[in-house]
């Protein structure tokens, strides 16, 4: 089972961090699943995942300390082969550079049966996976097209992974993460760098009204580039 997280039937659930560790009873897992026939987490417990796993340290602010490179990659193919599988030939998977995230798999709008393509991220940290459709996840309606089916298939596929999947409504919420609670300057600095990320991919839709400036968010921090 990966570092990152660890699942143990029938016992606790376990998240280890750079300076503590979050434990969750079998009950609390229990309680925690959305439908009787899927093992999401609840959105609460994911935002309390989304803060603990977030490292306010600037040096990690691609990838969390400790991070086993071979392990994230092999996570990554697995995560591609079996979108592959699914879907067809068609897919494609590309690695991140100078980014929280790993890596991210398209599959293109013929092959998804919705007329719109699907992306699906991988994080350094978390593991988190999440996934949209269309040509960003920063834009709205990404979360059209989703069935409940393939949610509940992605998301069984990142427990036996061990990753955690999170739903992308979720991770577009603004950010509020324990780097608010350091240093003024570094988060001032921070900040700015996650709103410049958001900028820049909501510059990329020519069709896309100018707004007032949007706070950044989990999928800034989490799933952009630094």
């Amino acid at each position: 089972m990966p570092e990152a997280l660890t699942r143990v039937a029938g016992a606790r659930t376990t998240w280890p961090r750079p300076h503590a560790r979050t434990t969750i009873t079998a009950e609390c897992r229990r309680t925690a699943n959305t439908a009787k026939d899927t093992t999401m987490l609840s959105l609460d417990l994911l935002r309390e995942l989304l803060r603990e796993l977030d490292d306010p340290d600037p040096k990690h602010r691609e990838v969390p300390r400790d991070y086993d490179v071979p392990a994230a990659r092999q996570r990554f193919q697995r995560l591609a082969d079996a979108l592959e599988r699914r879907f067809g030939p068609s897919v494609s998977a590309g690695m991140g550079q100078d980014a929280s995230f790993l890596g991210v798999i398209v599959v293109p709008a013929e092959a998804t049966g919705t007329d719109l393509p699907l992306r699906v991220l991988i994080s350094n940290f978390g593991p988190f996976v999440t996934a949209g459709t269309g040509s960003s996840l920063s834009l709205p309606g990404c979360e059209e097209g989703l069935s409940d089916e393939f949610v509940t298939w992605l998301d069984e596929l990142c427990t036996e992974l061990g990753c955690v999947y999170v739903p992308v409504e979720l991770v577009k919420e603004p950010y509020d993460g324990p780097i608010l609670l350091g240093d003024e300057a570094l988060t001032e600095e921070f900040l700015a760098a996650l709103a410049a990320a958001s900028e820049e991919d909501e510059g990329e839709d020519e069709e896309e009204e100018e707004e007032d400036d949007l706070p950044p968010t989990w999928l800034d921090r989490y799933f952009d580039y630094m």
